[in-house]
């Protein structure tokens, strides 16, 4: 079925029509064509910059008075949020800064208008002996505001844990002080440890404790150094404090054996190995049956004033 033609537009005999444009319309001048000289952008108002210069002084200063209050705050609140204090008793008889500390600002967190607080939890059935011996070795580097306190779920604690930092001597105002120690006697299963009450996680077990504070001392040591430290301080808790008395033997013949080549368990020089160690053996009782070498080694020990004070709460 033949379809309907139309005329071609193109080609021969094509007629060639002009577009008409519509008259409907209105025009719009060409945003592509220069349609005069460029605009000069307007200047600022000087008392608007003023204005933002004021904004951004009082936000600064803003800043400042909360960090100055959040300080107040951890000055008046009591460091454990469910703590019922029944004893307290405080402590400030540590010796001068020395020039060899650790940086507490980069190791803690600078905190502006607060004191920087390590608190522990313990439970005074089975006291952590090395953390009251670091304790005593702080205060002879820091200027430390020490405090112990005793938690509603323990009924009673014994008169030498409660003065286990001494009797108090003098007071002075909190900002004075370097860093706070606070012992909490409360029931748990293993010792906590907090120095940012807000945001931290606790750190859990005597050892791990042990290894924090001693750190604070800025002792450095190279990686074998480190992981000798480390396998001792866990020995000395898995096995000396909390293993079976075959366990205890073996490690009793392993410290005779490295106590044969240097003083001290690691190298030369006292480490937190060393603490936690000789605290396992005077909580186990396992010291008077130990070697030779370990027996010498107990007594350098003792002869450190820490170590000596410590001593007195075991009788």
């Amino acid at each position: 079925m033949p379809m309907y033609k139309v005329r071609p537009f193109h080609g021969p005999g094509a007629v060639v029509r002009a577009e008409q444009l519509p008259v409907c319309m209105y025009r719009v001048h060409s945003l592509h064509r220069a349609a005069g000289p460029p605009q000069v952008r307007e200047e600022v108002d000087p008392s608007l910059q003023a204005l933002e210069s004021r904004q951004e002084e009082i936000l600064k200063r803003l800043y400042e008075l909360k960090s100055a209050v959040d300080g107040l705050s951890k000055m008046i609140q009591t460091p454990d949020a469910d703590l019922d204090v029944t004893n307290i008793i405080q402590s400030d008889d540590c010796s001068p800064l020395t020039t060899n500390g650790a940086d507490l600002d980069l190791m803690l967190g600078k905190d502006y208008g607060a004191l920087k607080d390590i608190v522990i939890n313990a439970n005074p059935s089975l006291p952590p002996l090395s953390l009251l011996v670091l304790h005593s070795l702080l205060c002879e580097r820091y200027k430390i505001l020490s405090a112990v306190h005793t938690h509603s779920s323990v009924k009673s604690v014994p008169e030498n844990l409660l003065k286990c930092f001494g009797e108090q001597t003098k007071k002075q105002p909190r900002h004075e002080y370097q860093l706070g120690f606070t012992l909490i006697w409360k029931d748990v299963p293993k010792p906590q440890m907090k120095f940012s009450i807000q945001t931290m996680c606790p750190i859990e077990g005597e050892g791990n404790i042990a290894r924090f504070l001693f750190s604070l001392f800025g002792q450095k040591y190279n990686a074998v150094t480190s992981t000798l430290i480390d396998s001792w301080v866990d020995t000395a808790i898995f096995q000396l404090k909390e293993g079976s008395s075959k366990e205890r033997g073996a490690v009793l013949r392993s410290m005779n054996a490295a106590l044969g080549k240097t003083a001290w368990l690691v190298g030369n020089e006292l480490s937190v190995a060393d603490v936690v160690a000789w605290c396992a053996l005077q909580q186990t009782g396992s010291a008077n049956a130990a070697p030779a070498n370990v027996q010498k080694w107990m007594k350098s020990c003792e002869n450190l004033a820490p170590f000596s004070s410590v001593m007195k709460l075991l009788k």
